[in-house]
């Protein structure tokens, strides 16, 4: 039932009457009553007796034929709410879309199979297409295994996709090369997979990763071989898709995360590009990240498995070190051959030549690159960590941080030319006066992209500038000379590359009190700097930081790999996830002790805190074994149940492997 009540959170026993039974199949929509109100649910399944010993009441409605819950989507959901600590109700949300009546009305199309031999000439070892829920074929095999050409730059590259053609089950987590297509190479795997008879589900972070893997899979399959899933889609359009899955009519699915249960049949792939990226973390109880469902969903259902990015995060090295993957890297030469020439502009040569680099924001390597690469007519793209103008200052003469005098929010300045405003509440401050020493005058703390690109405008006339960021994302800039200022995620992509990429305010990352401060630091870097035109095309890298930092040291190699070893190998020794698992547990400070003394947590767990959270709310932290994370879950469940049964009245938010521990 979908009721968001931990108490309840099981199946419920009902009698289907005559006039129902046709219609009553698993996975349809159903309501009945429960505790003298009519509530929703979904039938799970038909048997012909139940154990239940008391008097069972009748199912009162089938809202809609469609059995939109395939069996194992329903699996998967009770498997994710069990390790997150979850209701099956809250998971099954996440995973079916609401109904919409026109859509299931609207006549079938089922597109025709693409690349496919004539019938009786598929090749020894090769399974016919099954047939899906709704009678289309699940399955569209294409017959032609993909030319592994793409994948040759990596050593293992050929052989994986040769497994996923051959039926098998590999599982990879590739670290991409700079400049790759990426959105080809997952387009020739989901196409080997097809070759096997099997389907793929592949999810990517936002709506741009989405358009480019789209246009490569049409490309490449052809149209009407797969659909996409995303909440930006609009209610309509979102379920005609997913209904299109559901009934077997398309063997491929890419999407965001709200694709990442779809019900695709037989599926051989599951995939995710970037897993690094925060917009894989649902925001929503019990908070599933897309990479831990597709995971689950490949070892419940025997897929293969794809975990690739730019650079590598900490649980893709645990997948590695575990032999649960293999990596799919290229080797040393090819590295040198494709990646750009990065220097950073720290280290003691470049010191010697420019003392103030230590100190300057656009140091002179930074600068006689960016004009040399204009001269050149290419492209430069600058990253630039903070939106806005201003987006924090100070006081000119104490240095105090300006505050907002209602709600002491930071201040900022919105523009050149307006007066600073509040972050947090947004009331204007024009007369404002610092506390401490009452001076007036305001100074930059942190400088935003449209300062950024005022100043360089400045420092570069005639030379066209333009932003990319959350008022206007840029998909692509054309060839040709010109300034790109963008902020982590929002960079286009150029034609033919970017001539130069700066990437300035390392502090900004690096110095971020986060666990993953130097995986997202690195992530974005790699990210900007892959948009770079490779070494023979005399592309340039330039990061403004000291080269003994680890993450600048794994950016100048071109080496992922080698810093999530490194991280991981930290985290183990600090006790921290992914060596560990952790769950956090926020709320009144009344209501987390009174969880926690229910809880009959696992030998060894520890309880870490309290410290302060937003909200006049505190929170605590748990940390047990990888091997006890199952118990751990269970005991926080069932310790909420208690107080779901006790109407506790201050709720309790339960988060397993939370992003952020701090």
């Amino acid at each position: 039932m979908d009721v968001p009540l931990p108490h309840l959170d099981r199946p419920f026993d009902y009698l289907v009457p005559a006039g129902l039974a046709e219609v009553a199949v698993p996975g349809v929509r159903v309501k009945v009553r429960f505790a003298g109100q009519l509530v929703d649910g979904w039938l799970l399944e038909r048997v012909d007796a139940s154990a239940h010993g008391g008097r069972l009441a009748y199912l009162e409605k089938v809202v809609s034929p469609e059995p939109v819950l395939a069996a194992e989507v329903a699996g998967l959901a009770r498997a994710v709410a069990d390790r997150y600590a979850g209701n099956l109700a809250d998971v099954l949300r996440l995973a079916v879309p609401p109904r919409h009546a026109r859509v299931e009305k609207e006549p079938r199309t089922v597109p025709e199979p693409a690349g496919t031999e004539p019938a009786g000439t598929e090749p020894a070892g090769t399974e016919p297409a099954g047939t899906g829920p709704g009678g289309g074929a699940a399955v569209a095999p294409r017959r032609t295994v993909p030319d592994p050409r793409g994948w040759r730059d990596y050593p293992a590259g050929p052989a994986y996709l040769t497994a996923l053609a051959d039926g098998r089950v590999p599982r990879a987590v590739w670290s991409a090369l700079a400049g790759e297509d990426w959105a080809a190479r997952y387009a020739d795997a989901v196409a080997a997979t097809l070759a096997g008879g099997r389907g793929a589900l592949v999810v990517v972070a936002d709506a741009r990763d989405l358009d480019r893997l789209d246009a490569a899979l049409t490309a490449l399959l052809g149209p009407g071989q797969h659909v996409t899933l995303s909440a930006a889609l609009g209610p309509a359009r979102r379920y005609r898709a997913f209904l299109a899955v559901r009934r077997g009519d398309v063997p491929v699915v890419i999407g965001t995360r709200a694709a990442m249960f779809a019900p695709v049949a037989r599926l051989g792939l599951v995939a995710i590009w970037d897993d690094g990226d925060d917009l894989h973390a649902e925001p929503r109880a019990p908070y599933p990240h897309a990479r831990e469902v597709l995971l689950t969903r490949a070892r419940l259902g025997e897929a293969a498995a794809l975990v690739g990015g730019w650079t590598r995060t900490a649980e893709g090295q645990l997948l590695v070190e575990t032999g649960w993957a293999r990596e799919v890297v290229a080797d040393r030469a090819t590295l040198r051959a494709r990646t750009p020439a990065i220097a950073p502009t720290g280290d003691d040569p470049q010191l010697a030549r420019d003392p103030g680099a230590a100190t300057a924001r656009l140091p002179s390597l930074a600068w006689t690159t960016a004009r040399d690469t204009l001269r050149a007519d290419a492209p430069v793209l600058v990253q630039v960590p903070r939106r806005g103008y201003l987006p924090s200052v100070s006081c000119a003469d104490c240095r105090t941080p300006a505050r907002c005098p209602h709600c002491a929010g930071p201040l900022a300045l919105p523009a050149a030319d307006a007066p600073p405003a509040c972050r947090w509440c947004g009331r204007v401050a024009a007369a404002y006066a610092c506390p401490q020493c009452g001076g007036r005058r305001l100074r930059a703390a942190v400088t935003g992209a449209r300062r950024t690109a005022e100043e360089l405008g400045r420092a570069f006339p005639g030379v066209p500038v333009r932003t990319s960021g959350r008022d206007e994302v840029l998909t692509d800039v054309p060839a040709g000379a010109g300034l790109v200022v963008a902020t982590p995620g929002a960079e286009p992509v150029a034609e033919g590359g970017y001539g130069a990429v700066l990437l300035l305010d390392s502090w900004a990352l690096l110095t971020r009190a986060d666990l993953r401060a130097g995986e997202e630091t690195l992530r974005r870097w790699l990210s900007a700097a892959a948009l770079a035109r490779p070494a023979p095309a005399g592309g340039k890298v330039v990061v403004v930081a000291d080269g003994a930092l680890a993450p600048v040291q794994a950016l100048l190699r071109w080496d992922p790999g080698w810093f999530a070893a490194r991280e991981l190998a930290e985290r183990r020794e600090l006790g921290f996830p992914p060596a560990v698992k952790m769950a956090s547990v926020t709320g009144g400070a009344d209501a987390v002790a009174d969880l926690l003394a229910q809880a009959r947590l696992p030998d060894g767990a520890e309880v870490l805190g309290p410290v302060p959270a937003d909200q006049d709310r505190e929170r605590m932290l748990v940390r047990v074994p990888r091997s006890r994370a199952a118990a751990l879950a269970e005991a926080l469940h069932t310790a909420a149940g208690a107080r779901s049964a006790r109407r506790a009245a201050d709720p309790v938010r339960l988060q397993v492997d939370p992003l952020s521990l701090f």
